[in-house]
């Protein structure tokens, strides 16, 4: 303890990045964490409600439906209702729009943990590099000292492991947070699928409908 002690009060100003980084990845993992759990929902039983409301062609339901389930999910809802109802040919490529840009709202900050997550080993080292110049000059005007040495490099080790730290701690988040995001997309993806079976179905009708008059 007195050691990590000793190397931030000499190494403060070498450590202040690493120091900054460790504070920009807690920050960003509680308000991703915050974010993630507002908007979690489990969608298993909203699913067949939502296809018994569009069976019944009753959009009415399905838009309280998706008021009751709520957050990012029901945004979705809404946005593919909004389309159903106005641009039934064109659902697929408007509905991935709006869910590539919720997407990016999934992932905001988590870019920042990443490159955090690549970029702390090296100011670990280069804090490592600093102090070990400093042992190799106080040994120069002192002498030979073993004692003095031992103490300079142990100090030394203590900026890699810091920065060897905050980045694991950030790469496991930022792949963590991925697969939270990736498990949005498919609840996404879910919904678009749900719409495109019932506009689907009604293409068909639609052509056995024409076929039946021409006929």
């Amino acid at each position: 303890m007195n050691l990590l002690i000793n190397a931030i009060a000499q190494d403060f100003v070498v450590l202040l990045p690493i120091f900054a980084c460790s504070i920009l990845v807690v920050w960003y993992a509680i308000d991703r964490f915050v974010y993630y759990k507002r908007n979690k929902r489990n969608i298993q039983e909203f699913i067949p409600n939502l296809q018994k409301a569009l069976m019944k062609n009753n959009i009415g339901a399905a838009q309280r439906l998706s008021a009751q389930v709520g957050g990012i999910i029901s945004e979705m809802v809404d946005e593919a209702l909004r389309i159903y109802t106005e641009q039934k040919s064109g659902f697929s490529r408007a509905y991935d729009i709006s869910s590539s840009l919720a997407i990016r709202k999934l992932e905001k900050h988590l870019t920042i943990l990443g490159t955090i997550g690549g970029v702390a080993p090296f100011l670990g080292l280069f804090g490592t590099v600093v102090r070990i110049l400093y042992t190799f000059q106080d040994l120069a005007t002192q002498g030979n000292q073993s004692a003095a040495v031992a103490s300079g490099i142990a100090s030394a080790l203590i900026a890699t492991a810091l920065g060897l730290g905050v980045a694991i701690v950030a790469v496991v988040l930022f792949n963590y947070y991925q697969k939270v995001v990736e498990r949005f997309e498919s609840d996404f993806k879910l919904i678009k699928l749900v719409f495109l079976s019932f506009i689907d179905s009604d293409e068909e009708i639609n052509v056995n409908k024409n076929n039946s008059i021409a006929l």
